[in-house]
């Protein structure tokens, strides 16, 4: 087996450490024990050394207490003879330790030299000063954890190379201390996010990631095949229908987390796989969703970020200042649209009309003539206004056709009633009012599968399904969905969502 390994990796260091590797299980060790039972983190032992103070040195020396037991990875290390020093790094920071030859034993001593930077170790002793005054942990006991193989990039100075950080995040977050703290945000977000729901009576339901219908959202799905049952399915493209009709079925106010894949191009503000947070409640209208969303934020910001204005980075890396104070500003699509470019949409009655006018302006959408009214408007909209954008924003009143799952305004059913946060020329959340009239609902779907055949690959499919449960009666509903990983990436100030996903989806390396 060390010889098979050999051959894969003629690294002269990789080799060594499988050489110190065979030589610790020929004494009897185990490099790879199953725990270690430890009183204090990292940072939890240096403040203790700073809070209560510490013996003298020769006092400790002379009679060693072994009252901390810390552990974590050895990111550093230097031998200085009958005296070494490094640093253990565990997930609340890093911490000095020292191990001297006469308080450990000379044997035990000796074992440091099987030892390299990377591994984890296990560190009991007692807490000193060094006379530079930092807080170190004297080593009375040390127990191998964890023998590792391959050590850490360029001496631990981090990372650099963009493709190396997404492929191998674990090396990622253990050289850049800000990655992993990025990634804690996330997390508490998340966390904070879940609080927000449940301290106003939301109920957490998980729906299907797989599908027999493409529906919810205008985009192109990914197919899969079921081999039991012998037939294609989708991956969600949304999370609506299901919690829709868990609505139907008597709840009246449920959220989920969780991912969503869009088989469309990929950019640095578009992913594939992508977490999505839906919500839905019962007797709301889209009016009262943006005063809920300007109060979401208002709870979200002040719990993870301490301020409601917060510097973000714009497409091209400018930092731009942003303030989420409410209440926020309000614009209609056709308003937003004729002010940019001066075409009314609502002149433009069908794609012919809206494509004409889109050319006489010069503008350029790409595959323009294959796309329905809806998406005409929708691309025209990303084209000349949603660049120009910094907000929080509410974009409301959208085009019926753009939004087939959305309920007509009653005082004009051209538009629906609806609306998009748009942040730094990101939509991180879309919601409205919901269609729950199933004939309604027929006829959209009708007119998408239509748009569908003629070669718009983002046009809704049927899901006659979706609609025999709408046939049984829904309330009143409001609905609301914001893409998870934009957000996030706006709140750190990235400009690439890969920064904010954990292990993003790469092309296999040959």
């Amino acid at each position: 087996m060390n010889e098979e390994i050999q051959i894969k990796d003629a690294s002269n260091e990789y080799n060594d450490r499988l050489d110190k590797l065979k030589a610790i299980r020929e004494m009897g060790i185990n490099p790879y024990p199953d725990s270690y039972e430890r009183t204090h983190k990292a940072v939890e032992a240096k403040n203790l050394g700073e809070e209560k103070g510490v013996r003298e040195t020769e006092e400790i020396m002379a009679k060693p207490n072994a009252e901390i037991k810390i552990c974590g990875r050895l990111v550093a290390f230097r031998d200085h003879g009958n005296i070494s020093f490094g640093q253990i790094q565990d997930n609340s920071g890093r911490i000095q330790i020292c191990f001297m030859k006469n308080v450990v034993g000379a044997d035990t001593y000796k074992f440091l030299k099987k030892i390299d930077v990377a591994d984890f170790l296990g560190c009991q002793g007692e807490l000193f000063k060094t006379k530079h005054g930092e807080v170190t942990l004297l080593v009375t006991e040390y127990t191998l954890l964890s023998k590792t193989l391959r050590p850490l990039p360029e001496k631990f100075h981090g990372l650099k190379d963009q493709e190396t950080q997404y492929r191998q995040r674990y090396l990622d977050l253990v050289t850049n201390e800000d990655v992993k703290k990025r990634f804690q945000f996330r997390s508490d977000f998340i966390r904070y996010l879940r609080e927000f729901y449940w301290k106003n009576e939301f109920s957490e339901i998980e729906c299907p990631v797989l599908a027999s219908s493409a529906s919810g959202a205008l985009a192109k799905p990914f197919v899969t095949h079921h081999e039991a049952l012998d037939h294609d399915f989708f991956l969600r493209i949304a999370i609506e229908t299901y919690q829709k009709e868990a609505i139907g079925g008597g709840f009246e106010r449920v959220f989920e987390i969780g991912k969503v894949f869009r088989n469309e191009g990929m950019d640095p503000s578009h992913l594939q796989e992508f977490t999505m947070n839906e919500f839905y409640a019962a007797y709301w209208n889209y009016e009262k969703l943006m005063k809920f969303t300007e109060e979401m934020f208002e709870f979200l910001l002040t719990k993870t970020k301490g301020t409601l204005e917060i510097e973000i980075a714009d497409r091209e890396g400018k930092m731009t200042k942003v303030n989420f104070k409410t209440p926020w500003e309000k614009i209609s699509m056709r308003d937003l649209i004729k002010r940019d470019c001066g075409i009314d949409i609502n002149e433009q009655k069908t794609e012919k009309d809206l494509l004409k006018a889109i050319k006489a302006k010069k503008i350029i959408i790409e595959d323009a003539e294959k796309l329905g009214r809806g998406n005409l408007i929708d691309n025209l909209y990303k084209k000349v206004s949603r660049p120009n954008i910094v907000g929080p924003l509410f974009l409301i009143q959208h085009p019926t056709d753009l939004s087939p799952l959305a309920r007509r305004n009653d005082e004009n059913p051209e538009i629906v009633d609806r609306f998009q946060v748009i942040v730094n020329g990101w939509e991180i959340v879309n919601a409205y009012s919901e269609l729950v009239d199933p004939l309604e609902q027929a006829k959209a779907f009708k007119q998408q599968s239509q748009a569908q055949e003629r070669g718009d690959e983002e046009a809704h499919g049927k899901d006659d399904e979706f609609v025999q449960a709408m046939e049984h009666g829904f309330p009143p509903i409001a609905g609301w969905g914001m893409g998870i990983d934009r957000i996030l990436a706006l709140l750190t100030q990235q400009d690439n969502l890969k920064d904010v996903v954990l292990f993003p989806l790469m092309r296999p390396l040959e």
